[in-house]
This record gives structure tokens, sequence and C-alpha cells, in this order.
């Protein structure tokens, strides 16, 4: 077959070296006809037998860029995870916020959360707020298309009162936790403020403590539950289930690693006894992978899903929060506004997708995906709130256009920090931990161990898409698709090196995705245009909605338990909830300010 092209070409711009991101259009990848026709095949026939797809959205917690095989690391093996990277669209120019409250609360609503008040810092265990209750979620929208929600492991969207709970927000069920981190065996949490501690348990089923859950890991706890919800389900009606991980974040600061002495010991070779342990955690992560993959073709239901694996956040590495995941070659860690703290490892799998495998470079954020997954099981716009995530999924299967050229990544005033990204350009302003994490973190895990193809076509999602009839792509095309989806950085003979403690930043990040080279005096109209789209973003924000720690919360007072303590303390915790009309009365969606800057700027 012949391969064609069509490249679409943006505007000229008004401002110099300014462009929207060109995107080329591309046919079907080369396979073999009997194996595309099949493929074909598959999809018109579950279109034709299932009412709506259903929808699987697993969320890595803490997960580096470098941590997965398909972005190029030999280091810690993947096979699951990169199975269904390969089959689906690696989502290569893909961003999440930079902890993990703000990106959960974006990714089930729709908004970015300087327009939820979920912007600065995370929910603590003892601090009486969450996620606005006149905010619907995904699965309340997917009611509205008769699917049935479940949502297994981490919550972190607020616990105080009941109607911030999993199940009050439009969860069928919930087996996990409310808060951040947890032990992975013994599931309690310890925290610690300036004069006041806690130490409890937090695991329920629904809304009832689960001691039966007590000693058990927790990846596998969530696996199991995440089974046995697709084996129980009626297969005719439609499935969404958000299977939230612990893994691989840090657990407890007393024993901040675990795993089970056998995951740790497949991995021997690697030298590093902290880097050993995550290795532990992430291989047990990916065989979850495999055994939710293997449940659904089981059940026969696998040809009608939508699968969408994504981190949170970027991963902290090199000892951030006493963890050692890797965003080589990214800078940064978690919690900062560098691409390693924003750049997320994410792919969608599904027979829907008409342009898979391929590696895609459309501009998306962790807050289109309700949009996008509302769409493609069949809702309309007109069902949604006002919202600042965009519908990628036409963009995604047909490997169109990205409706996205700009995102935010964060405005804090109280941190002084900020970063916005127009195009191919980035603009930074100020840093966190006054710039000690501001530097390329490995290990890079290129060398000391090849990467096992073998692994791959043996591993349980492998035998799955191999059993429906669309095995994972031929090794040479899987070695084209991992090296297009590795970053690879040459610094500039003249670079000028970025010192956010002492100036603005500004990255062609299409060029230079490791931020080695500060162009903030070479550009200085898009630092100019840039900057006013930052003071456009921050017109809009409304006031965070962070409380003070709430003492009795502690645990101790409710039988060393963690639980929703404003329903059951005097008084109730008033004055909780922000004012709908207040926190909307000035907010401007993402479509709208992309509209502005077009129009003021002459993009």
């Amino acid at each position: 077959s012949t391969k064609k092209s069509l490249r679409v070409l943006s505007p000229r711009p008004a401002v110099p070296g300014l462009r929207l991101p060109s995107v080329l259009l591309t046919m079907e990848e080369k396979h073999s006809r009997a194996i595309q026709f099949l493929f074909i095949f598959i999809l018109e026939l579950s279109t034709a037998t299932s009412k709506s797809p259903h929808i699987i959205l697993i969320v890595a917690d803490d997960l580096g860029w470098n941590d997965v095989g398909f972005h190029g690391s030999n280091q810690i093996p993947t096979p699951n995870i990169d199975s269904l990277a390969y089959s689906g669209i690696i989502l290569q120019n893909y961003y999440v916020d930079p902890i993990c409250t703000p990106s959960r609360s974006a990714l089930m609503t729709g908004k970015h959360p300087i327009h939820t008040g979920l912007f600065h810092h995370t929910i603590a265990s003892d601090a009486p707020y969450g996620l606005p209750l006149h905010l619907r979620t995904l699965p309340n929208y997917l009611t509205q298309l008769n699917y049935t929600s479940h949502h297994v492991g981490k919550w972190h969207l607020g616990f105080f009162s009941y109607p911030y709970t999993p199940t009050a927000r439009g969860f069928t069920s919930h087996t996990g936790y409310w808060a951040g981190m947890q032990d992975y065996y013994d599931h309690t949490i310890f925290t610690q403020h300036r004069h006041t501690a806690g130490w409890g348990y937090d695991f329920r089923r629904n809304m009832s403590v689960a001691w039966s859950d007590y000693g058990n890991y927790a990846t596998d706890v969530f696996t199991n539950e995440a089974v046995n919800i697709i084996n129980h389900h009626d297969a005719e009606e439609p499935l969404f289930l958000y299977l939230a991980h612990l893994a691989v974040h840090s657990a407890n600061t007393y024993s901040p690693l675990q795993a089970p002495q056998d995951a740790i010991d497949r991995h021997s070779y690697i030298k590093d006894e902290n880097r050993r342990k995550f290795s532990g955690m992430l291989y047990k992560l990916d065989e979850s992978v495999g055994k939710v993959v293997d449940a659904l073709n089981k059940k026969k239901i696998l040809q009608d899903c939508i699968i969408v694996f994504t981190t949170d956040n970027g991963g902290p590495a090199a000892g951030f929060d006493l963890n050692h995941a890797s965003n080589w070659p990214l800078r940064g860690v978690k919690d900062t506004l560098w691409e390693g703290g924003v750049r997320g490892a994410s792919f969608v799998w599904s027979p829907l997708l008409k342009s898979a495998p391929r590696v895609s470079k459309q501009m998306m954020n962790i807050q289109d995906w309700l949009p996008t997954l509302f769409s493609a099981v069949g809702g309309k716009s007109n069902q949604l709130d006002n919202m600042d995530g965009m519908d990628m999924w036409d963009a995604l299967s047909r490997n169109k256009e990205s409706p996205r050229n700009l995102m935010l990544h964060n405005i804090d005033e109280e941190r002084l920090i900020s970063a916005v990204r127009v195009g191919e350009w980035k603009l930074m302003k100020g840093t966190t931990y006054n710039g000690a994490w501001d530097s390329w973190y490995g290990p890079d895990g290129r060398s000391g161990r090849d990467y096992n193809l073998t692994e791959l076509h043996e591993s349980k999602v492998a035998n799955a898409l191999a059993k429906l009839g669309v095995p994972i792509p031929s090794d040479d095309k899987i070695v084209a698709l991992r090296k297009e989806a590795d970053v690879t950085c040459k610094k500039p003979a003249k670079a000028s090196p970025c010192k956010p403690t002492q100036q603005v930043c500004l990255f062609k990040i299409d060029e230079d995705p490791c931020e080695l080279n500060n162009l903030v005096f070479k550009f200085p109209d898009i630092v100019r245009t840039l900057e006013g789209t930052l003071r456009m973003f921050n017109s809009t924000a409304v006031p965070p909605g962070n409380k003070p720690i709430d003492p009795r919360a502690d645990p101790k007072f409710w039988g060393y338990t963690w639980t929703n303590w404003c329903d059951f303390v005097s008084g109730g915790c008033p004055g909780a909830e922000l004012d709908k009309d207040e926190m909307e009365r000035n907010i401007l969606w993402d479509h709208q300010i992309q509209s502005m800057v077009r129009q003021k700027y002459k993009l």
C-alpha cells in the first residue's frame, strides 16, 4: 500500500516566531491486509452489538515519564502496559497537573483546578474541604447514558463529610481509600503538621470501614476488586470502571517503598536499593493492567472497551517524597512546573480508534478526558456543563489536528509560580522549593539491560489481544513506535540556562522538551504574548478552597480510623463550600481564552 500524507499548516502568526503547531495527517499504518480487515470487522461488529462502549480508566499514582518501557527505558520491564500502549495511541504531547488533587479534580470534572479551587497543594487528611458539590463528575454525566460506575482505589477529593465521598459523587460502589496515600499493607496513614499529628486506618468498602483488607497488599486488593467488578457486571449494560492505584506512590515516611519480596527480587540487577524496591511496586502495577485486560477478554467485552492509562502527575525522582521514580530526560519532579512535573505518561486503547497504532503529537490535557470519553460513548456536548476540557475523540481517532493549542500548567500566587503553554512555546515564572528540585534526575535506564520483546509477546495483554484477533504490532513496528515515543535532547552549543529564581524562562518545547535553553531574551514579543495569556487565565481563577487543619479529625477520636468527622462533631464544619455563583462569575473557559488569544495576538 502507498502511504499518503497531507500537511495542514496553521495560519501565519502576527507575532514573529509564534505559530500554531502543524499536524501530520496519515492513512492507517501499514499492517498485513488480513489483520487490517479483521480489525475493521471487529470494530464494526462491536459498534453494532454494543449500545455504549465500556470505559476502563486506569490512573497510576506518581508514575514518572521514564518509568514505562514504551518511553525508552530498559531498566524495569512493563510488558503489559507497553503491549497495550503499542496497540493503541501513545500520547506524547499529553499533560497533567503537578500534584494529585488538582489532577484528579480536573479528571473528574473537566475543569482546570483554578476553576475548582483545588490548585493550591493537595487536600490534607484532616482539612475540612473537598471538590465543590455543585460540580458534576464524570460518573454523574455517564449516568445520563445509563452507565454503572465503580471506583476502586484512591479518591483524594475530600472526605470530611459524606456528600464529598465517592458514592455520593456518582459512583455505585467504592473500594479503597479516601486520602492521598497509605501503607500498602496495613492501610494506615500518618500525618504530621506543625502542631498536630494523626495516625489511623483508611480503607473502605462503600462507607464501611473494611477491616478485612488489613494486611493485604493494596495493588492486589484493587486488582482483585476490579476483576470482580468485571466478572459480575452485566455485559449488556455499559460499565465505567475508575481504577485509581496507590502504586507507585510512596507510603508512610517510616516505610516508604513497599512491594512483595518476590516482586523486588525479580529486579536484582538494579543496584540501587530504593530503585529496586520501586521496581517491585511498578511490577505489581503492570501485573494489574495485565489481569484487568485478561478479565475483560474472558468476559468477552474487551472488544467493546475504551481503556485509558494515565499518571496523575510527574514522578517524584531522586528521593523526592521518599520516592525513586524517573522522568529522564525531562527536567524536574512532581510538584514542579518543569516538564518532568507536568508531562504525563499516558495512552488510550480501543478498537474504536481508527488511526491506531501510532504515537500522537496532538496537544492534550488531563481535563480533556471527560468530554473526550463522553463524546466517544455517544454523549452530546449540550449534556455537559461549561468546562475547560476539549473533546479530543475525533482528533485522536482519526489523527486530526488537536482542538487544543494552549494550556495552563498552574498559577499559584501564594507560591509565586505560574507556567503556560501556547503552541510550541512555554513560559515559566518562579519555581517551587526555592529551586531545590530544578535539575534532571535519572536513572536513564538505557544501559545495562536490553529491551525484551519476548516479554511483551508473552504478557497477559498480548495474549488477550491475540485471542481477540488484534495481536500487538510486529517487532519492527514496536521498535519504530518506541523510538518515536522516546525523548532525546541535545544541548545547543550556546545554550542559555534557565534560573527561575532569578528570571522568567521561555522554552520552545517542541525542539527543547528537556528545557535546556532559555530563550527569554531572544523572543521578547513572545514573552509578552504568553505573559498576557497568563494574565487572562489569572483573571478567571477562583479563590483556593483550602481550609485550616481541623484537630477534630484526628483518628484517635474515631477508633483510629480516618472518617467523615464533620458529620459527627458538634456544629459540623460550616463554611466548607464556596458559593457557586461567586465561583463562576468571572470564569472564562479554555476554549474562550484560546479564542481571545488568537484574536488579540492574531494567531
